[in-house]
């Protein structure tokens, strides 16, 4: 189920965007059910949470029309015995996702978790 939003936002970009955007977001929100999805459309971000602002957030998808970043919120603390995060950002690290492939691999899973764990533990 597409957020009429996240689905207006997409139609700038091209066809395997979409495509894999689309697949992120299924992957994102079967990760963190019940999750409250805001969206920005230029360029198109959209954040994954539970609460408002961005001390709420754990996760969010970066769509440009060269592809998809998947950042998480707290991302430069986390662990990442697979080598999988992207960025220089004192907080945010990203998971470039250069096709739905990307999502199969055990560590990027392991990686969303990971975040709604911190996010968990940093808004008791």
């Amino acid at each position: 189920m597409t957020s009429a939003a996240f689905e207006k936002a997409l139609t700038k970009y091209p066809a395997d965007v979409r495509a894999l955007a689309r697949s992120a977001r299924a992957f994102v929100l079967k990760l963190l059910p019940g999750a409250e999805e805001t969206v920005d459309d230029s360029p198109l971000q959209a954040g994954y949470g539970y609460g408002a602002g961005y001390q709420n957030l754990i996760c969010t998808l970066l769509v440009s029309k060269s592809g998809v970043k998947l950042g998480l919120v707290g991302g430069a603390k986390l662990p990442d015995q697979d080598r999988l995060l992207e960025g220089r950002g004192k907080v945010h690290r990203y998971v470039q996702l250069n096709g739905a492939s990307d999502l199969r691999k055990a560590g990027v899973a392991r990686l969303v978790r990971t975040a709604k764990s911190a996010w968990q533990a940093r808004t008791k």
